[in-house]
C-alpha cells in the first residue's frame, strides 16, 4: 500500500462537550436499565412498606398513650422514605461491578472521554432512579397522616436527590475496585445496615443513652434523615411536647443543628465522596 492511501484517523479532542455528552449518556442507560426491570422497582419498594405499614402500625400500639394524637406510621414515614432511597441508590452503584463482569465498564473506559464524566453521570443516573423509586412512596404521604402540600414535596424531593447522589457516590466508591456482585452486596450491608438503624429512621432521637446518641450523631445518615423529619413535622398540628419527643433534631453538645447546616453536610460528604469516586476510577484498568 501506497503511503498516499494511508487514511489518517483523528481522535477528537476531549472537552467539555464531549463530557456533557458522555454524562447524558450514563444517565440515560441508568434510566432505561431501572425502567425495563420492573422485578427491581418492585423488590425495593417492599421493605420500606413493609416497615411503615405493618411494624408502624404495630410499634404505635405500644406509644400510641405517649404520643397522643400522632400516628407513629407519621413518624416513620421521613425514615421509610430515606431507606427506599438510600437502598435504591446503593443497587444503582452495584451495576458498576455487574458492568465489569460482562466488559461494558471497560468499553467505556477506553472512549475519548474523561472518566471523571462517567462517574458523574453514574451518580446522577442513581440519585434519578432513587428519586424516582422516592415519588412512590411520596404518594403513599396520605395514608399516614401526611399533607399533600406542594412545598412540602418539593422540599422531600430535594432532599431525597441530595441524599441519593451522596449515597450513589458512596456505592460508586465501594464498587470502583470490585469485580464480583457478592463481595458488593456483602459489604453494602455490612455498611449500610447499620448507617440505617443509627440515622434515627426508626426511633427518635430524643433521650437516647450517650453511646447511642454519640453513633447517631457521628453517623452521616442522620444529617439525611432529620432533614426529611423537620420538613413533615413542621406541616403537622401536633402538641409542642410531643414534637419535641419525636422531632427533636440533631445537636451538637447542646447546639440545635440547623437543617442548613444538616444538609450542607450531606453535600460536602457527597461531593467528597464523588472525588474519591473520581481518583478510584482514574487508577482503574
Amino acid at each position: 500500500m501506497m503511503a498516499a492511501d494511508v487514511v489518517n484517523v483523528r481522535i477528537p479532542a476531549r472537552g467539555t462537550g464531549h463530557d456533557l455528552r458522555a454524562i447524558k449518556v450514563v444517565l440515560h442507560r441508568e434510566m432505561l436499565r431501572f425502567l425495563s426491570d420492573r422485578t427491581r422497582m418492585l423488590s425495593m419498594l417492599i421493605q420500606p412498606v413493609l416497615w411503615l405499614f405493618v411494624m408502624g402500625t404495630g410499634l404505635g400500639t405500644l406509644v400510641s398513650g405517649s404520643i397522643p394524637g400522632v400516628d407513629f406510621r407519621t413518624f416513620m414515614y421521613p425514615g421509610m422514605i430515606s431507606m427506599t432511597v438510600i437502598m435504591t441508590a446503593m443497587f444503582s452503584a452495584g451495576s458498576i461491578v455487574w458492568d465489569r463482569e460482562f466488559g461494558f465498564l471497560r468499553e467505556m473506559l477506553v472512549a475519548p472521554v474523561s472518566r471523571g464524566a462517567i462517574v458523574v453521570g453514574k451518580c446522577l443516573g442513581g440519585a434519578v432512579v432513587a428519586c424516582g423509586q422516592g415519588l412512590i412512596i411520596l404518594a403513599m404521604a396520605g395514608l399516614v397522616g401526611v399533607p399533600y402540600s406542594p412545598g412540602l414535596m418539593l422540599t422531600l424531593l430535594g432532599e431525597m436527590f441530595l441524599a441519593a447522589f451522596t449515597i450513589t457516590a458512596f456505592g460508586v466508591t465501594l464498587a470502583a475496585r470490585m469485580r464480583n456482585m457478592q463481595t458488593f452486596f456483602g459489604l453494602m450491608q455490612m455498611a449500610i445496615m447499620p448507617m440505617m438503624f443509627l440515622s434515627g429512621a426508626m426511633f427518635p432521637l430524643a433521650n437516647l443513652p450517650s453511646w447511642l446518641h454519640v453513633l447517631t450523631t457521628v453517623n452521616p445518615l442522620t444529617y439525611a434523615v432529620d432533614p426529611m423529619r423537620q420538613a413533615v413535622f413542621a406541616h403537622l398540628d401536633i402538641p409542642p411536647q410531643v414534637n419535641a419527643v419525636l422531632n427533636p433534631g440533631v445537636q451538637w453538645f447542646g447546639w440545635q443543628v440547623p437543617v442548613g447546616v444538616e444538609l450542607g453536610l450531606v453535600a460536602l460528604v457527597g461531593a467528597a465522596l464523588l472525588g474519591i469516586a473520581v481518583a478510584q476510577f482514574k487508577r482503574a484498568e
